[in-house]
């Protein structure tokens, strides 16, 4: 929720990520059997939005210093990850967490 409601993002889809299991299912992933990682993918216009931003925000809501842990969900289909879609983003450097 915390992306969505940002002037640049046009959508979020929440989803799986990084496991070895092909079209994981929610229990799968929760009893943490798959290998994913609990992740959202975030399509956003460039011109209006900043990678610099959407990292701030990640750090804001997300505390990758919790090993396997967000909140009161532990696991490691908890972890800490940031994907990217093309090499302009996978060069972009994270804001530094608070």
């Amino acid at each position: 929720l915390a992306f969505v409601r940002l002037p640049g993002v046009i959508s979020t889809e929440v989803g799986y990520i990084g496991g070895s299991t092909p079209r994981p299912t929610y229990s799968a992933v929760s009893k943490g059997k798959s290998g994913h990682a609990e992740a959202v993918r975030i399509i956003f216009d460039a011109s209006t939005i900043g990678l610099t931003t959407l990292f701030g925000v990640f750090f804001d809501v997300h505390d990758p210093t919790t090993l396997n842990r967000q909140g009161n969900d532990v696991g490691t289909q908890y972890r800490s990850a940031i994907f990217y879609s093309d090499e302009r983003q996978g060069r972009a450097p994270p804001a530094a967490p608070p």
